[in-house]
């Protein structure tokens, strides 16, 4: 890659990886941790730990391929036919990732503003902006995660209706749940700081590498924070049975207060919110589109609206929401070995460059 091409400064990076964490998850993370009742809620500090100390490895592999990303390192590594291979299981897995933070929002929309339409117009308006967000290249994605975050971090401004209502002493963590409880926690929730990882692609396009992995944690511990407020205001407001049963429950903090002048604040929670999924499914399809590249060998800008229409095919097909979702928990579990495969890589790194100091 040409030194032109690092256009990313350190800022970038930060609202890189933050907001393409952030997309929906954050809204049902109460629920998908409700196995913990009201200890939830340290568990996205852990969840920080835990992605800080994987993205260790992601920088240290990209850094001793540095104008290379995660596609072309694996064909460097691997060999150029098993090194495809893997590369079309990742797009397939950054497409699902993508997929499903499409649908999470279009649910959103349909379970409480769209009632009673179909959500084809939502979705295709939805994947339309993203096409317009990725067609400018990776330095204009991270220009729409900043504007995104400015726009939407007032919103933390409505939890202070929450906060008054709530009742500090839930806070207090009980550790009264059962390792099986842990698990099935950790299992619902962790999915939701994915997006981290992308930096594996974008890596290349950064201007100070050196300080890569500085500027990825600030992002990691942005998102990390606000799922750490949203997680404690949650177990201040809810029982631990609307923990568990209250479906987008993040949208009802909004709704314990309000303003004289907005009737459904939520429907105007709802309505910010998609500029966070704008930024972390642009984040997700440029990425995918990069490894369509590698791939075929050809970089062609058509190959981000091969990947559009597939998300709408997907969402439109006759599947049932329970069958999509099950589908959706297969990819989360997959997007685990996404986050080892850069430990794998080092292995194999230290293995061929033995074999070459042998020879």
């Amino acid at each position: 890659m040409s030194a032109n091409k690092e256009s990313l400064k350190g800022y970038h990076v930060i609202f890189l990886v933050q907001s393409i964490m952030f997309g929906t998850g954050v809204l049902s993370l109460p629920e998908r941790l409700s196995s913990l009742g009201y200890s939830q809620a340290l568990m996205p500090i852990l969840f920080g730990v835990i992605a800080s100390i994987s993205l260790w490895p992601m920088i240290w592999i990209c850094s001793k391929y540095h104008a290379k990303n995660l596609f072309e390192i694996n064909e460097e590594i691997l060999g150029k036919s098993l090194g495809k291979c893997i590369n079309a299981f990742i797009v397939i897995q950054l497409i699902l990732l993508a997929t499903a933070k499409v649908s999470n929002y279009v649910q959103l929309i349909q379970s409480t503003a769209l009632q009673e339409q179909t959500t084809s117009i939502p979705l295709i308006l939805v994947l339309l902006l993203v096409l317009y967000i990725v067609n400018g290249g990776i330095k204009n994605v991270a220009r729409f995660c900043i504007m995104a975050f400015f726009i939407t971090i007032p919103m933390v401004y409505f939890l202070k209706w929450s906060i008054n209502k709530g009742d500090i002493s839930h806070v207090f963590p009980l550790f009264n749940h059962s390792w099986n409880d842990f698990f099935v926690a950790f299992d619902q929730g962790f999915n939701t700081v994915f997006g981290y990882e992308v930096i594996l692609i974008f890596f290349p396009y950064i201007i100070n590498k050196q300080k890569a992995f500085k500027h990825a944690l600030i992002g990691i511990w942005i998102s990390v924070s606000l799922f750490f407020l949203t997680t404690l205001v949650s177990v201040m407001y809810f029982s631990e049975w609307q923990l568990s049963n209250v479906q987008y429950s993040v949208l009802h903090l909004f709704k314990a207060g309000g303003f004289s002048f907005v009737e459904r604040i939520d429907i105007f929670g709802i309505t910010l919110w998609v500029f966070l999924v704008l930024s972390s499914v642009s984040g997700y399809i440029w990425a995918s589109m990069k490894g369509v590249n590698s791939i075929i060998s050809k970089r062609k800008s058509s190959h981000v609206y091969i990947i559009a229409t597939t998300i709408f095919v997907i969402l439109t097909l006759p599947l049932s929401h329970e069958n999509l979702e099950r589908a959706f928990i297969v990819s989360y579990r997959i997007g685990y070995g996404l986050l080892l495969w850069p430990i794998i890589l080092i292995a194999l790194h230290f293995i061929k460059k033995s074999r070459w100091n042998h020879e």
